[in-house]
């Protein structure tokens, strides 16, 4: 998983847990801590003999919390596959828009669930799909307003990484074309 730290980006991966210890790699390197929950909100970390006491405030969406650790405060946000895919795509291809044209698949994955047909007009926060990869499931959302040209797949269908599942047709595009 990657996580947002401020504005710094990390990989995270959990190599182990037994009990409360945790064996974690943050950037590829190995922290082995005792992690336990005090009460609501509040944990004790224990890395290298040091104990630290976290307090941890999860936001509505389960996915960004904002963590007070020694007098300071770091929001952390959690970026699933999704976000971290449409964070790649938007670095290689600088010029276009937030939203690309055409839903790719990230990795090969199976098709939960289409919530869409050709011709649907969605807004920005829309869900297009449910793909469920490495017994994760993930939705896709729209970043931008767009109406569904296409849709490839169907539900229960496996697909291979960089399948086209759906084409859009993009407000942007609406307007270059006027």
């Amino acid at each position: 998983m990657e996580i947002q730290v401020g504005n710094k980006m990390m990989e995270a991966t959990l190599l182990s847990k037994e009990g409360n210890h945790v064996k974690v790699a943050l950037d590829g390197k190995v922290y082995d801590v005792d992690v336990c929950m005090l009460e609501d909100n509040v944990c004790s970390l224990i890395h290298k003999g040091t104990s630290y006491n976290a307090e941890l405030t999860r936001e509505n969406d389960n996915r960004h919390y904002r963590v007070n650790l020694n007098y300071s405060v770091y929001d952390i946000n959690m970026l699933d596959s999704q976000a971290k895919y449409m964070r790649m795509r938007k670095s290689k291809n600088a010029v276009s828009s937030i939203q690309p044209d055409v839903i790719t698949a990230p990795m090969p994955c199976k098709i939960v669930k289409v919530f869409v047909k050709p011709g649907d007009k969605l807004k920005a926060g829309d869900s297009v799909l449910t793909m469920e990869a490495m017994k994760m499931m993930s939705n896709y959302k729209v970043a931008e307003d767009c109406i569904i040209k296409e849709v490839n797949v169907k539900e229960g269908e496996s697909v291979m990484a960089n399948a086209v599942l759906a084409k859009l047709e993009l407000n942007n595009q609406n307007d270059n074309e006027k």
